[in-house]
């Protein structure tokens, strides 16, 4: 009999195989892996997560052969999975992505802008709010604030959350949350970033607002921001015995 993979449990009554034992040599492997899902199954183990590194791919299509199936991937790795209990219940990857626009407004009640270099989905670029994606561990204010620094150069204060929108069929058929923010200027001379914006301006907001070329979508959270205070962050922690999260509350009366 070979050897069993070194593994560990995870809380969905699965095994979890640790990378940093798994061999070099396919055949190896193989007889490593049929060993070890028999002995997993003699135990009740529903299902098996296995993550290979880029480093072992010699070892996926060994995987595949044993009934394993793809659940996701990043730069590095490939992680596999295999139901050794047809039904198991195992949580599916991320489906989303999150995005943030600002909506900034200086006492001129002018609004800062930006108009994109490249369109989307063949549609040319119009004037919008500054803002992009959340990077992997930020939270929403820190990169609201850094994508307005880094597009049009405006440090700014965050204030509160207004609405969001949610929508299906994004990039790779994935879905898309965007929020939509209110944030105080702390400067005004604009920095435009040149390889990515054509043209960044303070705009009198009622000039957006009856723009002919601008959509009602950017239109309406552009008015939103206008007539609601919105939500404001808070940290709070004891949330799954996690590091303390980003919470956003009904504003209190005199607050911003």
């Amino acid at each position: 009999m070979a050897d069993l993979l070194k593994s560990t449990t995870n809380p969905f009554g699965g095994i979890v195989v640790l990378p940093e034992g798994l061999p070099l040599d396919p055949n190896r492997f193989r007889l490593e892996l049929a060993d070890s899902v028999a002995a997993w199954k003699a135990d009740g183990i529903l299902a098996v997560w296995m993550e290979v590194p880029i480093s072992l791919s010699q070892l996926i299509p060994v995987a595949v052969e044993a009934g394993f199936i793809f659940h996701h991937s990043a730069y590095d790795y490939l992680m596999m999975i295999h139901r050794i209990v047809p039904d198991a219940y195992l949580p599916p990857y991320a489906t989303h992505y999150i995005g943030a626009g600002g909506v900034v407004l200086n006492e001129a009640r002018e609004l800062l802008v930006v108009r994109e270099k490249y369109g989307f989905r063949g549609r040319p670029p119009a004037l919008k709010l500054p803002g992009g994606a959340l990077l992997q561990g930020e939270d929403l204010v820190d990169a609201l604030e850094r994508e307005i620094l880094e597009e049009t150069g405006i440090r700014t204060e965050f204030e509160s959350l207004v609405c969001f929108r949610h929508q299906h069929q994004y990039r790779y058929g994935k879905s898309d949350i965007y929020f939509v923010c209110r944030l105080n200027p702390l400067s005004s001379e604009i920095v435009m970033q040149a390889e990515e914006i054509a043209e960044c301006r303070w705009l009198p907001v009622e000039d957006f607002l009856a723009a002919d070329d601008i959509g009602t979508f950017n239109k309406s959270i552009v008015q939103a921001a206008l007539d609601s205070p919105g939500i404001s962050p808070t940290r709070m922690g004891g949330f799954m015995n996690r590091q303390p999260g980003e919470f956003f509350m009904p504003k209190t009366p005199g607050q911003g």
